[in-house]
């Protein structure tokens, strides 16, 4: 096994991971960048992104991500494919383990691993991916504006996302597979008395049929009761809202997360308790899940690194 000492290791290589190694690059920190599982991370599943700043007329997911890629090479970020598949985050310096049983020693780490949504499993989600399949609202709710969308969950997540959507959207289909709705009381309220909102509740979503993208959905509305029905329902997008995982479990025995696993880190900083490792991204983030935030992050992180090595005389 091969060992290899770094100043500054960032794991991941979303908006987060790129904009970390543009800033630990341009500070002289010499960072590697391990891309990950995804490469360039969940928008590189997206189509259209119009709502990045600087690209007026938008911007595909991929050459959104290929851009930030390049920037941080040509700032030195040494970018490299692989998967960081065990950490031991004990004692400074930290050790870390690729997929190729490469082991690596860094003075910091910053952990941009994202968060994967959550799909039903059906083999018509990765069909129509990127034709009518979002697991984001307020990235793609723009493209249904005067349309019909099914949002699938119960929580106050798919509410958000349901009231979300039904400002832009002609109408909208909250699938519920339970006879209730999980959401706080006031987010319940809400959808219900929302006039472009219709609740299915006890309805499963067991497939998608389309052409050239979503065009409706296959449903089961009280599945395996006497009184079971199936039929279809006309939508022109169709949205999970069931919730994310975090991509953090490796670093769970030494850094503190939620419930859910998203990472905890001091407010308003990337620090996660850990000296000199910091998170960045989707790991860390539960409300926003925003490239833009997500940039945000991964630059105080890359300036807290900065500091950290600096006040630590690594640099």
């Amino acid at each position: 096994m091969t060992t290899e000492h770094v100043k500054c290791l960032i794991i991941g290589s979303g908006p987060a991971g790129y904009t970390a190694a543009i800033y630990a690059g341009r500070a002289n920190i010499a960072p590697v960048l391990y891309e990950g599982i995804q490469p360039g991370g969940q928008l590189t599943i997206t189509t259209e992104v119009e709502n990045f700043p600087g690209y007026p007329e938008g911007v595909t997911g991929p050459v959104l991500m290929d851009d930030l890629r390049r920037q941080a090479a040509r700032f030195g970020a040494d970018i490299r494919s692989g998967i960081i598949v065990k950490a031991d985050l004990s004692q400074a310096p930290y050790h870390f383990w690729t997929d190729d049983e490469k082991e690596i020693t860094a003075d910091t780490a910053i952990i941009a691993t994202g968060a994967t949504a959550k799909y039903l499993g059906l083999e018509d989600e990765k069909k129509y991916a990127g034709m009518g399949v979002s697991a984001c609202a307020t990235c793609d709710g723009f493209f249904y504006r005067k349309k019909t969308v099914a949002v699938v969950g119960g929580g106050d997540t798919a509410c958000e996302e349901a009231i979300y959507l039904a400002g832009l959207a002609k109408q909208v289909y909250l699938v519920v597979r339970k006879p209730y709705l999980r959401a706080s009381k006031i987010m319940q309220e809400r959808v219900l008395n929302h006039p472009n909102i219709q609740v299915l509740f006890e309805h499963n979503a067991i497939g998608l049929y389309g052409e050239n993208g979503v065009e409706g959905m296959h449903v089961v509305k009280r599945m395996g009761e006497p009184d079971e029905e199936r039929y279809d329902v006309p939508i022109d997008g169709f949205f999970l809202a069931i919730g994310h995982k975090p991509n953090s479990d490796i670093f769970k025995p030494w850094i503190k997360t939620d419930e859910t696993g998203y990472i905890l880190t001091e407010a308003g900083t990337p620090r996660t308790g850990v000296p000199g490792v910091f998170a960045a991204g989707d790991v860390a983030d539960p409300h926003y899940r925003q490239a833009i935030t997500a940039a945000g992050s991964g630059c105080k992180a890359a300036i807290e690194t900065e500091r950290y090595l600096s006040a630590n005389g690594l640099l």
